[in-house]
C-alpha cells in the first residue's frame, strides 16, 4: 500500500512538471476587477503585451468591474485553477476592500495564490482648475468653511481612493462627502467635467491631465516625492504629518493553481518588468516596478491587511 501511494506523488510530480514545461498553450485572461482607464487596467495594459510575449501566449485583458473589485475577484476564483485565469489586483482587492466589508465575498489569504508583485504607485491629490486651493492648507480651508460641500470623486466604496480620501478627512478634521463612482475611469471624467471638486487618484490616470492643466495637483500621498511629479508637495509637508498611502498591484491565481505554474508566471513576470521598455514606460506613468517572488507578495497582503484592519477600526470608518 506504501508503495502505491508513493508510487501515485511520483506520477502527480511528474505530471505537474510536464504541465509547467508545456505551459501556457493557449491565451490567458488577466481579469482586471475594474473599468478600464484607472490605474490598475493602465497596469495591466502595460504588462500584458510583453508578458505574452515572453510566454509565448496572447494575454487577453478582460474588464470585470464592480463591488470593490468582488465581481472580478469572483470571476476568477470560479475560473480552473489551471493559470490560464489571473487577477490584475490592486491594494483595493487585496487588502482594502477585505479590511473594510465584513462580508466580503472572497478570503484573500485562503482563495488565492500570489504570482508577484508587479508596482507601487504613489497617490495624487487633483482638483478641478475651477476649485480655489492651490494647496492641500487651502483644500482644507475650504473644508471646513464649507462642511460635507466639497465633493471628492472615488472609484467606488470601499476602494483604495475611498478609504484614502476618508483617512485625509479624518486626520485632517474636515467633512467632506465622498461620491463614489464605477471605476477610477468614470470618477476621473466626473472631475473633468467640473461635477466633482476633488480625487485621490493614482499618478498613471491623472498626471498626462496634470500635465495638460485640465486639473491641478495639489499634493501626493506618500511620505516622500514622486519623481514623476517632483514640484508637487507630500501631505505630510503640507501639514497633515506622517500621512502616508500607496496603491500596489500584483497578479493573483486561483489558490489551488500548481506551484510549477505559479513559478513559470512569475520568472515570465519579473523578467519583463527588468525590461528598460517596461521600466520606461511605468516612470512615465509615475509607477515604480517591483518584482517580487510569490512569498514576498503573500507577506505583504498579510501584514498590510492587518495594518488596514486596524486602521478602519480605529478611525471607525463604516462601509454599508
Amino acid at each position: 500500500m506504501k508503495s502505491g501511494w508513493i508510487l501515485a506523488a511520483c506520477l502527480a510530480a511528474s505530471l505537474s512538471t510536464a504541465v509547467a514545461q508545456t505551459f501556457p498553450t493557449r491565451p490567458i485572461r488577466l481579469i482586471v476587477p475594474f473599468a478600464p482607464g484607472g490605474n490598475v487596467d493602465i497596469t495591466a495594459r502595460t504588462i500584458a503585451p510583453p508578458l505574452g510575449e515572453t510566454l509565448g501566449q496572447q494575454l487577453v485583458v478582460d474588464n470585470r468591474p464592480g463591488a470593490s473589485g468582488q465581481i472580478g475577484a469572483d470571476a476568477v476564483l470560479k475560473a480552473p485553477p489551471d493559470g490560464y485565469t489571473l487577477m490584475m489586483a490592486s491594494s483595493t482587492t487585496m487588502t482594502n476592500a477585505p479590511a473594510l466589508y465584513p462580508k466580503i465575498s472572497y478570503n484573500i489569504l485562503r482563495d488565492f495564490a500570489p504570482i508577484g508583485r508587479v508596482s507601487v504607485v504613489p497617490l495624487v491629490v487633483v482638483v478641478h482648475p475651477s476649485v480655489p486651493a492651490a494647496t492641500t492648507r487651502e483644500f482644507i480651508a475650504l473644508a471646513k468653511a464649507q462642511p460635507d460641500k466639497v465633493l471628492v470623486a472615488s472609484g467606488g466604496t470601499g476602494s483604495n481612493s475611498h478609504l484614502i480620501a476618508t483617512l485625509f478627512a479624518i486626520s485632517a478634521g474636515v467633512r467632506v462627502t465622498i461620491v463614489p463612482y464605477k471605476g477610477g475611469g468614470a470618477a476621473i471624467t466626473e472631475l473633468l467635467g467640473g461635477h466633482v471638486d476633488a480625487r485621490v487618484d493614482q499618478i498613471p490616470s491623472s498626471i498626462d491631465h496634470v500635465r495638460s492643466g485640465r486639473l491641478r495637483a495639489i499634493a501626493v500621498t506618500t511620505l516622500g516625492r514622486a519623481a514623476v511629479l517632483p514640484q508637487v508637495p507630500t501631505r505630510d509637508e503640507s501639514g497633515v504629518r506622517g500621512f502616508d498611502a500607496s496603491t500596489v498591484t500584483g497578479v493573483l491565481a486561483p489558490a489551488a493553481v500548481p506551484r510549477e505554474v505559479v513559478g513559470r508566471l512569475n520568472a515570465a513576470l519579473v523578467k519583463i518588468l527588468a525590461s528598460p521598455v517596461v521600466r520606461e514606460r511605468f516612470a512615465g506613468l509615475g509607477a515604480e516596478p517591483q518584482p517580487s517572488t510569490p512569498e514576498e507578495l503573500g507577506a505583504f497582503i498579510r501584514e498590510d491587511l492587518a495594518k488596514w484592519v486596524k486602521l478602519v477600526k480605529e478611525a471607525g470608518i463604516k462601509v454599508e
